[in-house]
């Protein structure tokens, strides 16, 4: 019960400080920051590839939008590295591992990926 009045709680307050987020926005954003961020920076690589760096490449592989979402939405829920676009980083990093989130958790992350400009972000 407590960690979900922990979770109400951050919720509330990002849609203070973001009005115009949406639900699934704020919950996409809350999850990336919570979880993803940790390994994935906004613009440094050290224990796996920035998510500047991620996006880039799904963008060029992946333009339309649907797509990009789609396929890190894929890779993410089971990443195999014949599933990578970027096997460099499965070189230098290691394959992520499975997150066990459900693919629509993905999706969501995915799509505030797309729409995040992580270069203009302030810290």
């Amino acid at each position: 019960m407590r960690e979900f009045y922990g979770s109400l709680i951050l919720r509330l307050a990002l849609f203070s400080l973001y009005p115009s987020l949406s639900f699934a926005d704020s919950m996409a954003s809350l999850v990336f920051h919570g979880n993803c961020s940790m390994c994935h920076m906004d613009k440094k690589s050290l224990s796996a590839p920035s998510i500047t760096d991620i996006k880039a490449h799904y963008k060029v592989a992946f333009a339309k939008k649907e797509d990009f979402i789609r396929q890190m939405s894929i890779f993410a829920l089971h990443p195999k590295a014949e599933l990578s676009i970027m096997h460099y980083a499965i070189e230098k990093y290691g394959l992520m591992p499975e997150l066990g989130y459900e693919i629509e958790v993905l999706r969501e992350i995915s799509e505030y990926i797309y729409e995040t400009d992580f270069k203009k972000r302030e810290k």
